[in-house]
């Protein structure tokens, strides 16, 4: 996150960001929208890395969110943030952990919560883990089925 990324402020009129603030927009590379262009993709300029959502974009989305009234919905932005460089195979197994009746009992949640917390810097998905282990617990839904 550069030092202009956690200066800006955004609010609901700059909604849709790449119409409102396209400017603010960028690839994971640092291409900008208008670097986007078939004539780059045909000459390879353009890769997938660069069609993929960005940490940035997330948090911006967050905050756009958060000031229109809608909390809930910014929380899973900043969580989708902290996910976007974590390998897709761990997310995977944590997809399946998250699974009722696919998880012995909250030792595995908790863990993957670790994980995600020391490996990823992933402290909100950690605490969404850590609080799912309790709520499982509670509901008694480590009945191991699989």
């Amino acid at each position: 996150m550069s030092q202009d990324d956690a200066e800006r402020s955004l609010g609901i009129a700059d909604y849709p960001l790449a119409e409102k603030q396209p400017n603010w927009v960028r690839t994971a590379s640092g291409k900008s929208l208008d670097d986007l262009t078939l004539a780059a993709v045909e000459a390879g300029e353009v890769n997938l890395t660069d069609l993929r959502i960005t940490p940035q974009a997330l948090r911006d989305q967050a905050q756009i969110a958060r000031a229109a009234g809608r909390p809930t919905l910014a929380s899973n932005f900043e969580r989708a943030a902290e996910l976007v460089d974590v390998p897709q195979h761990v997310l995977l197994e944590i997809y399946e952990l998250l699974r009722p009746g696919r998880a012995r009992d909250k030792t595995a949640l908790l863990a993957a919560a670790a994980t995600l917390r020391s490996q990823y810097g992933a402290s909100h998905m950690a605490d969404f883990l850590e609080e799912a282990a309790e709520v499982y617990e509670r509901r008694g839904l480590f009945s191991y089925r699989f």
